[in-house]
């Protein structure tokens, strides 16, 4: 899945150094948000397939790898997009939208476990992380963690969680069972847990 990007041009004699592709993905950013706002059932399913992917990976890192999370927050960020979407200006805008529904609905989720005396043992988010990285940084986070999986761990991660493949489906295409995929996505899973709480709070 691709997702409009904002690409610069070499600044030109008039002083326009923003192409052409960047007012088309405004504009349909715009149209877009007005559509879901009117209750468009089409609009709404383009906007999940657009921002789906960037959403889950967004939410993943906030979340320290907690994939199960990260999947929660995204339901719950296209709910209250369905809802409450309305007017934007720019593509920029409706991402950034998407993204503070995001971090306060993981806000409120670990605000929630962290009352509930049943639960033992849950990890705290770093304090202010939400406010101090921007949007970018935390998704390059992800992008690093992922990197410093190594390549099979990486490929796994992508396949599964990015790209949607089953564990048997997995299992075909690297000939393993899909018993040995479970145990190798739980460690990788692992890995990237620790990976991402290292990054938000700033160890080394």
């Amino acid at each position: 899945m691709s997702f409009p990007v904002r690409d610069l041009a070499l600044p030109s004699e008039e002083g326009s150094n923003l192409q052409p592709s960047v007012a088309r993905a405004d504009a349909e950013a715009r149209s877009l948000a007005a559509a879901v706002a009117r209750g468009n059932e089409a609009a709404f399913r383009e906007l999940y397939d657009r921002y789906r992917e960037r959403l889950f990976r967004f939410a993943l890192v906030l979340g320290r790898g907690d994939e199960l999370l990260a999947q929660e927050t995204v339901q719950s960020v296209f709910v209250t997009a369905a809802a409450k979407l309305r007017r934007v200006e720019s593509e920029e805008h409706l991402w950034n939208w998407l993204a503070r529904v995001a971090r306060q609905q993981l806000a409120k989720t670990w605000s929630q476990r962290q009352r509930d005396s049943t639960i033992i043992g849950v990890a705290e988010l770093p304090q202010g992380a939400e406010a101090r990285e921007p949007d970018s940084v935390l998704e390059e986070y992800l992008d690093a963690a992922l990197l410093a999986l190594g390549t099979e761990d990486q490929q796994l991660i992508e396949w599964f969680y990015f790209d949607g493949l089953s564990q048997k489906e997995i299992a075909e295409r690297l000939s393993a069972t899909p018993k040995a995929i479970s145990s190798r996505l739980e460690r990788a899973r692992a890995k990237l847990r620790s990976l991402l709480t290292r990054k938000l709070s700033h160890e080394t």
